[in-house]
């Protein structure tokens, strides 16, 4: 294998991927409103020569390069969350800042870095004349920021894209990542009748039948189920509505808004059960129920989907995983593999669709969502290395 080869002009492009992510981190482009940055990386594939480059109805973009042999795939969301508070920025989120060692910018980390690394993986794939009995499929993909997994959702489904296995470029620490805990966003609705509040008795208060189950919910936390790898499942109460008549009367409907984190070993219909079988949820006759995500894409499209994203792992001994860790040692040495602690989407690839997912991206968790978020420039050039010789790893060992 070119180890050394391949290290080296990685290196080379330390420049041109610096420009490409400044350049997209200057676009800004939350959940649903990405296609600027989508055109922005269109223009690179272009450059870098990608063989074809397709914007499917969702407004994911798709960049291929081979002929023939297995599919492989290198996925970068491209969305990013807003900026909030710019009080607790000390730069400018859209400009960003440049050093030696770091770029600044909201989506540094998470994860327009992903995207520029694997285009420049491809390009050096290409430059080594290295894809040979196999070919690869780079995406960079939309609405993940409020819907993980739904984009690829679209591809498999639609667009009719499988790829044998697909690398998770977000950010990894340096590390190669294996799994994540799941997720799913659940409702509980409870109603009551409303009276005067001079004479609250003559009512049935829909705000003190949530105080009791909210106490049943923040205890069912600590009994959930715990996965030597992924650690433990968790809930937890993220928002509370209510109506009523006027702030002088009771409230006849409340409701609240759950987070919860699905380790190895737990099913959504486990986590909708769970919820339905405490009892104060059934002395008060509360509906239990799954969100659904039905915002429209940058397109207009809209694909509607429930709001449950599945847990994945893949082990350590299965293909990708040793590939990943073949390509990473043959540069830089022993790898850590861990996991992530937030969700990716490998939820659908791997969580949905059983396509096996790899995870190695630049830049680091703490960053993402976070003020003042950074990524570094080593971590561009490692990534677009380790992905260029990954896919020859992966032949010799499948």
């Amino acid at each position: 294998m070119k180890f050394d080869l391949i290290k080296k002009q990685a290196e080379q492009y330390e420049k041109e991927m610096t420009k490409f992510l400044r350049d997209l981190i200057a676009l800004p482009g939350e959940s649903c409103h990405e296609e600027a940055t989508i055109l922005r990386i269109k223009t690179e594939m272009e450059q870098v020569g990608f063989d074809k480059i397709e914007i499917d109805p969702q407004g994911n973009i798709l960049g291929f390069m081979g002929t023939e042999g297995p599919l492989i795939g290198y996925d970068a969301h491209v969305d990013t969350v807003g900026v909030g508070n710019l009080d607790n920025w000390t730069f400018d989120p859209f400009i960003g800042y440049e050093n030696d060692l770091e770029i600044g910018g909201r989506g540094s980390s998470d994860q327009l870095g992903g995207i520029v690394s694997s285009v420049y993986g491809a390009k050096i794939m290409k430059d080594l004349d290295l894809i040979k009995g196999y070919r690869i499929v780079v995406t960079g993909t939309v609405q993940e920021e409020d819907c993980d997994g739904l984009c690829w959702q679209y591809i498999i489904n639609e667009d009719k894209i499988r790829p044998e296995f697909v690398v998770i470029t977000e950010p990894t620490n340096g590390n190669i990542y294996r799994g994540q805990r799941g997720r799913m966003e659940i409702r509980v609705d409870v109603a009551g009748v409303s009276c005067h509040g001079s004479a609250p008795e003559r009512g049935s208060n829909a705000i003190y039948k949530m105080a009791d189950i909210l106490k049943e919910v923040e205890a069912l936390n600590d009994t959930l189920h715990v996965d030597d790898f992924l650690g433990k499942g968790t809930l937890a109460v993220s928002e509370i509505f209510f109506t009523s008549p006027s702030r002088c009367a009771v409230s006849d409907s409340c409701a609240i808004s759950i987070d919860r984190r699905l380790t190895d070993g737990e099913t959504y219909l486990g986590a909708i059960k769970e919820i339905q079988e405490l009892p104060a949820v059934k002395k008060w006759g509360a509906e239990v129920s799954m969100y659904k995500y039905e915002r429209p894409a940058y397109t207009g499209l809209v694909y509607p989907t429930d709001c449950y994203f599945p847990t994945w792992v893949i082990g350590e001994s299965e293909a990708p995983t040793q590939a990943m860790v073949e390509a990473f040692k043959g540069m830089y040495g022993q790898p850590k593999v861990d996991k992530w602690t937030f969700s990716t989407n490998g939820v659908s690839i791997m969580g949905r669709e059983g396509i096996p997912c790899i995870g190695f991206g630049p830049g680091k968790e703490e960053e993402a969502h976070a003020p003042n978020e950074k990524t570094w420039k080593a971590d561009l050039v490692k990534c677009a290395a380790v992905y260029a010789a990954m896919p020859q790893q992966y032949l010799k060992i499948k």
